[in-house]
């Protein structure tokens, strides 16, 4: 079986064979159609784990399976927990959902870890009705769902991104107001939802009301978080939580067949900034830290 693997150079992936894999025990597997890129896999892709492969986010049609519901040809959409950039994947059927025939692979493939970590977010943080929420790092793929469904779910979003074209598409998503520096939001916000890290996290946790709460889930520019000790002891009763999608209690298992919903309801949509042959992989990477795509970037197993 044809699979990606990471590789010693620039490229940071190659093309391998690797042994077939098989489904156990409330397993599913999967012939791969389509995967996204996530950019925790850039990152892991840097300095990998030894005998590890990249990919979560995958879209297909089931194999075999060793649970009800889930027949040989059924079209699904999976969260892996990793192997998933390869002709073949083997998911657990708890985290997997059934695509209906208006969605396309592509679509699908985009939603898995960005969706997921924006339900659990949202959730974590509690009821948006009236809350005065603020996203950095808003141009991702997390941003761009949590904006959409905060706002359905009746936030008054400010969002932070650089981009002009991104800000458009954010406003039209639901966003109130958008603004290019955290320190140009007008505050105070309840919930604060950071991904940057560095000086955007000191700067949102100004902007955080008091007894308000920051969720901590990623780290775009690099750094890791410092607060000097003149913010820290102005920040009265502030609660910062490092958030993990996997590990929190508002995680839920049928959260992927929830996103396939939304999507098919019209009420969440997939942005996808650059689609290609999985042969090509290695130039969207690069084109992806370089940030040169906007949305999710999809591969098609071909």
């Amino acid at each position: 079986m044809r699979a990606l693997v990471p590789s010693n150079d620039e490229a940071l992936v190659e093309m391998a064979d690797v042994d077939a894999p098989s489904a156990g025990r409330g397993e599913v597997l999967i012939d791969v159609e389509a995967f996204s890129v996530n950019r925790g896999e850039l990152a892991l892709l840097a300095e990998p784990r030894p005998d590890w492969r990249p990919g979560q986010d995958i879209a297909g049609t089931v194999v075999t399976s060793k649970v009800d519901g889930l027949a040989p040809g059924t079209r699904v959409v999976a969260l892996a927990d990793w192997e998933g950039w390869a002709e073949q994947a083997v998911v657990p059927a708890s985290r997997v959902a059934v695509i209906p025939d208006e969605m396309t692979a592509s679509q699908a493939a985009a939603l898995p870890l960005a969706g997921v970590t924006a339900l659990r977010l949202l959730r974590r943080a509690g009821s948006m009705l009236g809350v005065r929420l603020l996203v950095t790092g808003a141009s991702g793929g997390v941003g761009h769902l949590v904006t959409e469904l905060a706002a359905n779910a009746g936030a008054q979003v400010t969002v932070v991104t650089r981009s002009e074209e991104r800000g458009a598409v954010l406003r039209e998503l639901g966003a109130t107001a958008v603004v290019h520096d955290v320190d140009d939001a007008e505050g105070p916000f309840e919930v604060v939802l950071e991904s940057v890290a560095g000086d955007d996290f000191t700067a949102a946790l100004r902007k955080t009301a008091t007894h308000g709460l920051i969720l901590w889930y990623g780290r775009a520019s690099g750094p890791t978080i410092t607060v000097p000790f003149g913010d820290a002891m102005a920040s009265h009763g502030v609660r910062i939580e490092v958030f993990s999608h996997h590990s929190t209690p508002a995680a839920r298992d049928d959260d992927v067949a929830t996103l396939v919903r939304l999507v098919a309801d019209g009420r969440l949509h997939v942005e996808i900034g650059r689609e290609e042959s999985w042969t090509q992989t290695s130039q969207v990477l690069a084109d992806l830290r370089d940030r040169k795509i906007r949305g999710k970037a999809v591969l098609l197993v071909d």
